[in-house]
Parts: structure tokens; C-alpha cells; sequence
């Protein structure tokens, strides 16, 4: 790790501040969450701002601290100006695949930068597909390509099953805003990293193909 670009501190500034005000204010946090009847009333602030609210301190350090770690690998390859759209398009992406998937259940409700901590993570992977990802509890270091495409494929499967309180479709989500985006912003991918464009598009399919036959 190096400096920080300051961009970073501000994003990560931003979700410290905010989220501290939804913990210590529940009109606040309840107003700005995530939340399917919100939206479909027209409050789509509610897909902006939810990103920046946490449930907890370990939800928020969890997030941050990903954060931390690899949005200065995007930064460095593609600008301060492409990692904020890169982070707020997968923010965006992810919230909108958790209204497709939750759109019926008016009462559904969801907080955290995940999705676009999640984006983050997937364009530093595609931008730098030879990174080592270490795992507290696997001793080895993980190839990022290899991390990247089993925690999509872990995401389908929490989506399918309903694992825990965790919404893996917001997840999944911003994973395919950082993949799409950051193919749009650095195109050269397609002739200098084909293999790695298509491994990480399977878990994408993956969903698609499940979508389409109702298996999800």
C-alpha cells in the first residue's frame, strides 16, 4: 500500500460520518435505508443513500477496510474520475438488482457500501488479475481471478437459498457494475487480458442462465 489518494479518504470519510448519524438516529437512518416501498413511492434517493449507511461498526469496518485495500489499485490504473464512477455505478447496479429481485416485497430493506465496495473489488481483479488475495483462514495466497469468480458463485447460492442477512444480490449487482463499467472505461482489456474477461463474465451468465429457466 502507498499513500492513499485522497478521493479514497473522502469516500471512506463520507461512509464513517454517515453511517455514525444513522446509528445514533433512527428517523435518519430509517428515512435513507434501502427499502422497497420507499423507492416505489418515489423516494430514489433511498438507492443513493443506503450505500452509505451501515447496520453495525464491524458491518462498516468490514466494508472500509475492502475498500482500503483496493480502490487505489482502480485509481492508479484508470484516475480518481473513473473510480468514482466505477464505485457509484456499481453502488447504483447492485441497489437496482436487489429492486429487481425484492421488487414485490414492500417491506424489504437493506444498508451498506457492499455493492460498491463489491464493484471496487471486481475491476481491481480484471485491472490486475495477477494479484494475491490472503484469507484468514486459508494460508496460501488466492489467485484474485479465483477469489473473484467462487464469492459470485457463493453470492448466487446465498440468493438462491436466502443465506443469512446479507444481500447478495446487491453484492452480485455491483460486482457486474465493476465488471461492465471498468470494460467500458479501459476497452484495451478485451486484447490484453481476453481469458481473464471471460472467466469472470461466468458467474455473470451463470445468473442469467438461472434467471431465465426460474431456477432463481
Amino acid at each position: 500500500m502507498g499513500k492513499l489518494d485522497v478521493v479514497t479518504i473522502v469516500i471512506i470519510l463520507a461512509n464513517i460520518l454517515i453511517s455514525l448519524k444513522g446509528f445514533s438516529d433512527f428517523s435518519f437512518f430509517e428515512k435513507y435505508k434501502f427499502n422497497i416501498g420507499g423507492v416505489r413511492r418515489g423516494e430514489q434517493i433511498r438507492m443513493l443513500s443506503s450505500g452509505f449507511l451501515h447496520v453495525d461498526n464491524m458491518h462498516l469496518f468490514f466494508n472500509m477496510f475492502t475498500l482500503y485495500f483496493f480502490a487505489d489499485e482502480v485509481i492508479s490504473y484508470l484516475g480518481s474520475v473513473n473510480f468514482l464512477i466505477i464505485y457509484f455505478g456499481s453502488l447504483l447496479v447492485g441497489n437496482f438488482l436487489s429492486f429487481y429481485f425484492h421488487k414485490n416485497e414492500y417491506h424489504y430493506s437493506a444498508v451498506g457500501a457492499s455493492g460498491a465496495v463489491t464493484g471496487v473489488l471486481y475491476a481491481a481483479i480484471l485491472l490486475h488479475p495477477e494479484m494475491r488475495l490472503y484469507m484468514f483462514f486459508i494460508p496460501i495466497p488466492i489467485p484474485g481471478y479465483v477469489f473473484g469468480i467462487g464469492y459470485l458463485l457463493y453470492s448466487i447460492y446465498g440468493m438462491k437459498n436466502r443465506v443469512g442477512n446479507i444481500g447478495h444480490d446487491a453484492h452480485f449487482g455491483g460486482a457486474i457494475g465493476g465488471y461492465v463499467i471498468t470494460l467500458i472505461l479501459a476497452s484495451w482489456l478485451f486484447e490484453e487480458q481476453p481469458l481473464m474477461v471471460a472467466l469472470l463474465a461466468i458467474p455473470i451468465a451463470l445468473l442469467y442462465v438461472l434467471r431465465r429457466t426460474g431456477n432463481i
